[in-house]
C-alpha cells in the first residue's frame, strides 16, 4: 500500500520551534512528528511512502538517512524551490502514484489519531469513489457537509455563514456537519480531474474537492468518537505527548 505524508509546511504556528527546524521534526514524546506518522503507516501495512519537503528540507533528508528510512521504501517529492500547498503537492507527486490503479493515503505530518488506517483504506476501495475523507464530529467553526449517502456536498463556516462551492444552498435537514481530519485516501483518477488550467501550481486540495464535488464522488469516512490532535501550536504539544504516552500504555 502507498501513502504520502505532507511534511513541507512552514509550521508558522509552531514558532519559535520552527525557526530552526521543520515542523515534521518537532519532537512529541521524545520522537519527531514525522517518525510517529511513518511508524503508524508502517504498522498499518503501508510499504511505500512519499514525503514532500520544503522548509529545512535537508534536515528531513538527513533524519531519514540516519534512520535508514525506517526499513521501508521512502521517496521524496522535493518542493524546496516552491511550496505548492496540499493540492499542488499531491499533483507534483503524481508520478509516484500513476503507475497503477492502487489508491494512496494522504496523512498530514502534524496529525495524531487513533484511526485504523487500514480500515479507512479498505473502506475507500469498497466504496469505489475518487476520494474518501476521514471526518469526525469534533467542535470547530468550519465543517464539511455530507448527505445521507455520506457523499461530500459542500462546506460551511459557521462563524461567517460562508458556504462552498459557490451557489451551494445549505439546508441543515439535508446535510450532516463533520470536521476534516487531515487524513484521506485518493485514487489515481484524481489526477485526470486536475488536468485543467485552473489547477496548476499552488492550490489547496480542499478547494479542489469543494470545486469538483458536485460532479465527482468524494465519500466521507465519518466517525463519532475519533481521538485526534492537530499539533498546530506549542500549547498542543503537551496534549500530544499525553496522547502518545497513553497510546503506548494501551
Amino acid at each position: 500500500m502507498k501513502a504520502m505524508i505532507f511534511a513541507a509546511g512552514l509550521g508558522s504556528r509552531l514558532k519559535p520551534l520552527t525557526d530552526t527546524m521543520p515542523k515534521a521534526l518537532v519532537p512529541v514524546a521524545g520522537c519527531p512528528m514525522l517518525e510517529h506518522v511513518i511508524l503508524k503507516l508502517k504498522a498499518s501495512g503501508f510499504t511505500k511512502i512519499v514525503i514532500n519537503i520544503h522548509h529545512f528540507g535537508d534536515q528531513i533528508l538527513d533524519f531519514l538517512k540516519v534512520n535508514h528510512n525506517f526499513g521501508i521504501n521512502i521517496l521524496i517529492s522535493d518542493e524546496r524551490d516552491y511550496l505548492l500547498d496540499t493540492g499542488g503537492g499531491i499533483k507534483k507527486a503524481r508520478s509516484f502514484f500513476e503507475d497503477s490503479d492502487e489508491p494512496f493515503l494522504i496523512h498530514n505530518v502534524d496529525i495524531l489519531s487513533d484511526i485504523n488506517l487500514k480500515e479507512l483504506y479498505d473502506y475507500h476501495i469498497q466504496k469505489g469513489g475518487v476520494a474518501t475523507l476521514l471526518a469526525s464530529q469534533r467542535k470547530t467553526s468550519r465543517y464539511l457537509l455530507f448527505d445521507a449517502e455520506k457523499r461530500l456536498c459542500g462546506w460551511i463556516n459557521k462563524d461567517t455563514a460562508q458556504v462552498k462551492p459557490a451557489g451551494f444552498h445549505y439546508d441543515e435537514t439535508l446535510y450532516k456537519e463533520y470536521a476534516f481530519s487531515g487524513i484521506h485516501v485518493l485514487s489515481p483518477a484524481i489526477f485526470r480531474l486536475m488536468d485543467v488550467p485552473c489547477w496548476k501550481g499552488k492550490f489547496s486540495i480542499m478547494d479542489f474537492y469543494l470545486a469538483t464535488c458536485q460532479e465527482t464522488e468524494y465519500n466521507g469516512y465519518l466517525t463519532e468518537n475519533l481521538q485526534l490532535i492537530d499539533i498546530g501550536k506549542p500549547e498542543t504539544l503537551a496534549c500530544a505527548e499525553e496522547f502518545i504516552n497513553v497510546s503506548r500504555v494501551n
